[in-house]
């Protein structure tokens, strides 16, 4: 049987993969996406909108008793009412799991929205529950100001990489829609609008992730032997990738589609591809190292 600690760290990367994806592609759809191609995009997503928001108030209810299991002596805590009843109530742990449960239960209220503005419904609880998961871990080690920052930042890096690995989704779908004449115009508009939204979006996940790491470490992470500084680095090595990889979309392939577009559209779907799975390693490296002692 597996150590609670270890379902943990799988249940945050369910969790947190989940919100991340949500957000960017309801965001995309939501905000940046013309209206004659929202029902289209939704329709050809299927349910993955619906199911990453079930995933993630699942994975919610699910942590309780695995934090109990870890807190505790072992899984037969799990089932234990008085340490459940400890954790949930009289731990910061438990304070949070309140709040991720409440935002959870506020996603999958959304999807009752009206259809016209369901998309951007669903992307602003996404968001809050984003920004929920900033109340455990590393960013809530400093005390007032110092924590305030520390929160702030990584609400801000968490919500700018989901932007950008979650509209990742929907833009290929987009991509797409470019070989339908009716919809040429309008996924060309939408190509353009990710693109933009796209700089800011890599601009601000490199930042915040600098001053991260600087909050936490107060320097680089160089020290391989700390399992938490090898996984930043393999982590920000990742982000590194996945951020060349939209440089060489955006300013090599792009310009090509005029001279040859199968081709340049082939590279970069592969490429977006590869930012996709890049970015969920990314997120799986944070929920095994956002639980250790960074030094």
């Amino acid at each position: 049987m597996i150590a609670p600690t270890t379902a943990i760290e799988i249940c945050r990367f369910l969790h947190d993969s989940a919100l991340l994806v949500l957000w960017g592609t309801a965001a995309f759809i939501g905000f940046l996406l013309p209206r004659s191609l929202q029902a289209e995009t939704v329709s050809r997503l299927r349910s993955l909108p619906v199911g990453a928001a079930v995933l993630s108030l699942a994975t919610t209810v699910v942590t309780l008793p695995l934090q109990a299991a870890s807190i505790g002596s072992g899984w037969g805590d799990a089932v234990d009412w008085e340490t459940l009843g400890a954790v949930l109530f009289d731990s910061s742990v438990g304070a949070a799991w309140q709040a991720q449960a409440a935002a959870g239960v506020a996603l999958l209220l959304a999807f009752a929205v009206g259809r016209k503005h369901r998309m951007a419904a669903v992307a602003v609880c996404a968001a809050m529950a984003i920004a929920t998961l900033s109340l455990t871990g590393h960013a809530s080690m400093g005390e007032g100001w110092q924590r305030i920052a520390q929160r702030s930042n990584d609400i801000v890096h968490l919500l700018s990489g989901g932007a950008w690995l979650g509209a990742l989704l929907p833009f290929l779908v987009v991509m797409k829609m470019l070989d339908v004449a009716e919809l040429h115009g309008p996924a060309q508009l939408a190509l353009r609008r990710f693109s933009s939204a796209g700089h800011g979006a890599v601009v601000l996940v490199v930042a915040t992730g600098v001053v991260n790491s600087w909050m936490v470490l107060g320097r680089w992470p160089t020290d391989w032997s700390a399992p938490y500084q090898l996984m930043l680095s393999l982590k920000i090595a990742a982000v590194m990738v996945m951020t060349g990889l939209a440089v060489v979309n955006r300013y090599v392939f792009v310009p090509i589609i005029a001279r040859n577009p199968a081709a340049a559209i082939r590279a970069i779907r592969l490429a977006s591809v590869v930012e996709i799975l890049l970015g969920l390693a990314a997120v799986g490296l944070v929920s095994v190292f956002g639980t250790l002692d960074p030094f």
